[in-house]
């Protein structure tokens, strides 16, 4: 059975967006970003809410053509494109880079990817990690803490149907200050 990973970056009062938009606050410095580029090595798979798709889509197809670009955004780049990436959509009209749209059930579905060999699939999305959590689909939770308070926002898993005890596996921080807490749920 593949692993589920959902990682995010939130702030230090639980907020995953700020009620602003401004998503400054949430930009990783080269050592963080190294780390990611290194995680996503390990996935073979990558879950799309609309949202989250089109926020990706909107940089990363071109952002290793920028001759400005820092190396690890090049490699970021190159490592995400040949990534198969399955977008959970009932607006959207299509997809591109590398990518298949899904309009029935995240649930069964996913249960079904998880099922086929592969590596690692990853997640991202609010809605869709909330439906995949509260499903008990989700093997592994990656919060990265950055120091900051917004104050207000979107608050992470605001949208989970039950409560999921989780047990920390690892801790990490970064040269940022921002922290990685890896949570595995704790199994009866």
């Amino acid at each position: 059975m593949r692993k589920l990973v959902y990682s995010t970056s939130l702030s230090l009062d639980g907020y995953i967006e700020a009620a602003t938009g401004d998503p400054s606050w949430v930009i990783p410095d080269e050592n963080l970003h190294r780390h990611f580029n290194d995680v996503e090595r390990e996935v073979d798979t990558l879950l799309y809410g609309r949202r989250m798709y089109e926020i990706m889509v909107g940089y990363w197809p071109t952002a290793d053509q920028d001759p400005s670009a820092p190396s690890f955004i090049v490699e970021y780049a190159r490592l995400w494109k040949p990534v198969l990436k399955v977008v959970f959509s009932s607006t959207l009209d299509g997809v591109q880079w590398n990518s298949r749209l899904v309009r029935s059930d995240p649930v069964a579905e996913v249960a079904r990817l998880k099922a086929q060999p592969g590596s690692t699939i990853g997640v991202g999305g609010l809605a869709l990690a909330s439906t995949l959590a509260s499903a008990g689909l989700i093997d592994e939770y990656r919060f990265y803490y950055v120091p900051v308070l917004l104050g207000s926002g979107k608050s992470v898993f605001s949208q989970i149907q039950r409560q999921i005890p989780l047990m920390p596996v690892e801790t990490r921080t970064f040269s940022s200050g921002t922290v990685l807490l890896r949570c595995v749920p704790v199994t009866s």
